[in-house]
């Protein structure tokens, strides 16, 4: 279906031709968009048609014969967490159906789940381990990659140390496969290993586990049906999380609820708005600072919520003084009276939701815009109550269940967090002794050191080595289901990835991590599996976990990703420690074991309750969960919330139903309820940091309360309510300290057994807090991005001081003192498009998706494209401040204001107008190529979690 292609450049989109069957005539992009009200973002239309309307797609491919096999799956796409019907016969996949059970999509899928069968057999598979020799892919065996990349990185090892290579995990993994990589990355002796979260929901994670306890959305997309006022701001959910949107539209028809969107950029999710703010990319602060102060102004803040669950409002109040509506005007550029409507809707329809993605994470301020997001819902008393909360979308399938069980640099699974006894408690659970995992260390002090990011690894491998907090620089990188375009400064990476001494990419097709370098030698490829061919569990953005079967067994020579970490364990001589209980099957280890082994550590946040067979039984019952509440009416899952979202307290045999909404306390603990987490102290200056006058349903105590020890336990006279099992596991781990066990180091699940029966939550029962006095700005500040056109701005707004950050410096003020803005002068943003994913490289090597866009573009206001003389479908160069440019297609729309571009970041193998095709293995390289906008995209981190900014830099933009 893709039109022809002449010298391996793609041909102009067919977007035009195909939609002329629907209209009687043509329409570009920027008319589809105007029209796009019809249905949600246009791709969920069969979640808002008639069961009538729809029809089963058929797989165009000969009948293999044979009895025809139902397999439900989940689409391996965003976090929704679609179930997929896959269609099998004499193990070949020949057709598939949404799964109209699912509470997620409700028979519906988006562009990319309708087309998924083709990631099992896709022609462009990797099939082979294949390796770089004199600048040529030839064909390796399994055995020969493993022990040469295996005896490669034992002699970077010896000479350099573990900290010099770099394990870099997926998002794409189940949640087995990431507890293991995080797991493995311990046996290899290294922090040094990330995934995907850290440059799309890092700063999400730290600003909202700082303000309430977790990190994770509060409610769940279902809920959203309760709203009475949908607040999106930086999320495009009818391209990015196209099956949501039955679920915003249902709300917004049934409930009358407004649709408020801010974006910089008019998306196919404003035109859908009642309220549209568009607002200067990088001013998230200044915007919701406008907004609470008409809210302060009028008084229509929840004074009695405050009062009971919130600590310093008061602090906010003072600052949110400063931000009346002509200094909101202009920073952000937006009107005060515009600003007072959006105040006046929020206070007037409650409870309200507050939606945001990476178009308020990717900021070098983002922890900033997501506690300031968090404040806004504290000052409504939005959270903890049914249509309220942060829904907070995260993009790919498995990314909420990654960051969860620690495939980060800064975490052991769990949230524990890298102290020693954070290590001591998962030697505890892995049964091995402590000090064997500290002698695989390069000393203590490294084993406890955060990581580098992955957002910054390259710097790792060409910074100066004594600027570096570790031994050594990096000689090793493995991508494991990573897309390096999906990272800024690709120039910079293409260096890094020519110096070191070897490169490893596993994944189901090359990605540009295969092409991108000028190697000759020492790069490797090896074929992992599509969890379509592999089975195992996986958070979908909610917090509930799904459990995948396998559709089909891996194709070609592909193998699954937990049994290529079995293999380089074997090779590197810890894999009788490592699988001690977990027993393994010819050279794949067992799923099932792996899930319980995870059960016996994930106390901090819930994964302890979710055995395999109660999400097996969730999954095979899903028609009996509620669509709206997700809690089973009836069945053998009767009153437990469908996927169990964490936390799912205790053992599985305390048979907790998961909590569907956090925070709410309208709800006994062991059905889901609980208030805000007590993590950051019992006071301070002088005031408590528990709840006050405010607690649970049930709870014996009614009143706020810390986190529960074996010494509370004590005190309260509950510790004579555990077993003599408990008691002994209790006394195992304490030994002479018993009374410090806490909730979270208990592996009996014996005080949460006992503190949930009393009514309380195991973490206590604390307020949310909007001064977080371990961050650079306890109070959030608008500061200017380090590429900012306000030059008039800086002053009043500076960015920090540069410091080190993460074993590495890290630049803000010296960057941000260079005016580049006249050279410069437009902001360049980036973003997602309904067709791909992720770095691209799995959908446009998909014939189905790629000939949907077949062009890499950038959007140009039509002021200024006519001010520079480009016309539209006209080949530009766009280029960076920092020397990385790209030649692509302009579009102009006035989708983008006035001095504002967009380009989606899915797009990869041409770099600063060459074209890469030729560097791929053949037949592996994806139909569809184009440039990377991260090749223009510059430096700027977040000043916590090293975020990278990529939603405002500036760019110029001239003809090619």
């Amino acid at each position: 279906m893709l039109k022809k292609k002449s010298d391996a450049v793609a041909g102009r989109s067919r977007l035009t031709q195909a939609l002329a069957s629907l209209s009687g005539a043509t329409m570009d992009r920027r008319t589809f968009l105007k029209r796009s009200g019809l249905t949600a973002g246009g791709v969920a239309l069969a979640g808002t048609l008639g069961g009538g309307m729809v029809r089963k797609a058929e797989a165009a491919s000969p009948k293999f014969g044979g009895e025809i096999k139902q397999v439900k799956t989940i689409c391996t796409h965003c976090s929704v967490g679609c179930t997929v019907i896959a269609e099998v016969q004499n193990g070949v996949w020949t057709g598939q159906e949404p799964g109209f059970d699912s509470p997620f999509n409700l028979g519906s899928h988006c562009a990319k789940g309708a087309a998924i069968r083709e990631l099992t057999h896709g022609e462009r598979r990797l099939k082979y381990p294949m390796k770089l020799a004199n600048g040529k892919w030839e064909r390796v065996s399994w055995e020969q990659a493993i022990d040469e990349i295996g005896d490669k990185m034992l002699q970077i090892r010896e000479q350099a140390g573990p900290d010099s290579v770099y394990w870099l995990g997926s998002a794409k993994h189940s949640n087995e496969q990431s507890y293991l990589i995080r797991k493995f990355a311990g046996f290899w002796g290294t922090n040094n290993i990330d995934h995907q979260a850290r440059i799309c929901h890092s700063t999400t994670v730290a600003g909202v586990a700082n303000t309430w306890g977790y990190g994770a959305m509060t409610n769940s997309y279902n809920d959203m049906m309760k709203s009475r006022l949908l607040f999106f701001i930086g999320g495009n959910p009818a391209e990015a999380h196209p099956v949501s949107l039955q679920h915003i539209l249902k709300s917004k028809e049934q409930n009358g609820a407004p649709l408020i969107v801010c974006d910089p950029r008019f998306t196919r999710t404003a035109a859908h708005a009642d309220e549209y703010v568009r607002f200067r990319p990088g001013s998230d602060v200044g915007l919701i600072w406008g907004i609470l102060w008409h809210i302060f102004e009028n008084g229509w803040e929840d004074k009695d919520f405050i009062a009971k669950r919130v600590y310093g409002m008061d602090m906010i109040r003072a600052e949110v003084a400063k931000w009346d509506p002509k200094e909101t005007e202009r920073v952000t550029g937006v009107p005060g009276s515009q600003l007072e409507r959006v105040a006046r809707l929020m206070a007037t329809n409650k409870p309200g939701t507050l939606v945001w993605c990476m178009g308020g994470t990717q900021h070098t301020n983002g922890n900033n815009n997501t506690r300031a997001y968090c404040i806004l819902q504290l000052a409504l008393g939005n959270v903890g109550v049914a249509g309220g909360g942060t829904n907070i979308f995260r993009g790919h399938d498995n990314v909420q269940g990654a960051t969860d069980f620690g495939v980060v640099m800064d975490s052991l699974p769990g949230y524990y967090g890298l102290a020693a006894g954070s290590w001591a408690h998962w030697a505890r659970v892995w049964d091995v002794d402590y000090n064997y995992l500290l002698g695989r260390f390069a000393s203590k002090d490294m084993m406890e050191k955060v990581g580098i990011p992955v957002s910054r690894w390259f710097d790792g491998v060409l910074e100066e080595k004594g600027n570096i907090d570790q031994p050594d620089q990096i000689k090793a990188m493995v991508f494991w289901g990573h897309a390096p375009n999906s990272q800024t400064r690709l120039p910079d990476m293409k260096k890094a990835m020519e110096k070191l001494d070897l490169l490893v990419v596993i994944d189901p097709v090359p990605t540009v991590s295969a092409v991108l370098h000028d190697r000759k030698d020492g790069c490797y490829l090896l074929p992992a599996c599509t969890q379509l061919e592999t089975y195992g569990s996986v958070t979908a953005s909610n917090r509930s976990v799904q459990w995948r079967d396998k559709v089909v067994d891996p194709i070609f020579e592909s193998k699954t990703d937990h049994e290529i970490m079995y293999r380089f364990a074997k090779k590197f001589g810890f894999d009788k420690e490592m699988f001690k209980h977990i027993a393994v099957n010819g050279n794949e280890p067992s799923i099932e074991d792996i899930t319980r082994e995870w059960n016996k550590g994930m106390w901090t946040i819930g994964y302890t309750g979710q055995s395999p067979e109660r999400l097996k039984m969730h999954m095979a019952n899903q028609a009996t969960f509620d669509k709206v509440s997700l809690r089973a009416v009836g069945g053998p899952a009767d009153g437990e919330f469908y996927g169990l979202p964490w936390p799912c307290w205790g053992t599985p045999e305390m048979k907790h139903t998961g909590s569907a909404n956090l925070y709410d306390i309208s709800l006994p603990v062991a059905k889901g309820g609980m208030g805000f987490r007590v993590n950051f102290g019992l006071e301070r200056n002088g005031q408590t940091l528990l709840a006050e006058n405010s607690w649970p349903v049930g709870s014996e105590i009614e009143d706020g309360y810390p986190e529960f020890t074996m010494a509370i336990l004590q005190k309260l006279g509950w510790d004579k309510d555990l077993t003599a099992e408990e008691m002994a596991s209790i006394q195992k781990v304490g030994g002479a300290k018993i009374e410090a066990v806490n909730w979270k180091t208990d592996l009996s699940g014996g005080i949460q057994r006992v503190v949930i029966a009393h009514g309380c939550a195991p973490y206590g029962n604390g307020k949310a807090r909007c001064e977080v006095w371990n961050f650079p700005d306890p109070i959030p500040l608008h500061r200017e991005p380090l590429y900012t056109p306000r030059r008039d701005l800086v002053a009043d707004y500076p960015t920090y001081k540069d410091r080190k950050l993460h074993r590495l410096p890290t630049l803000f003020e010296s960057i941000q003192k260079k005016d580049v803005s006249k050279e410069f002068p437009i902001i360049l943003t980036s973003g997602r498009l309904v067709e791909y994913e992720g770095g691209g490289d799995e959908s446009r090597s998909n014939p189905w998706l790629a000939e949907l866009q077949q062009d890499m573009f950038v959007e140009i206001n039509p002021f200024d494209a006519n001010s520079l003389g480009i016309k539209d479908g006209q080949m530009v160069w766009v280029a960076g401040p920092e020397g990385g440019k790209v030649r692509v297609m302009a579009m102009l729309t006035e989708r983008v204001g006035k001095g504002v571009a967009f380009m989606p970041f899915h797009f990869g193998g041409h770099f600063q107008g060459k074209d890469l095709r030729a560097k791929y293995p053949q037949g592996a390289d994806p139909y569809v190529l184009g440039e990377s906008t991260n090749t223009a995209q510059t430096y700027g981190y977040d000043s916590v979690t090293q975020m990278q900014e990529t939603k405002t830099t500036l760019c110029r933009i001239e003809r090619a």
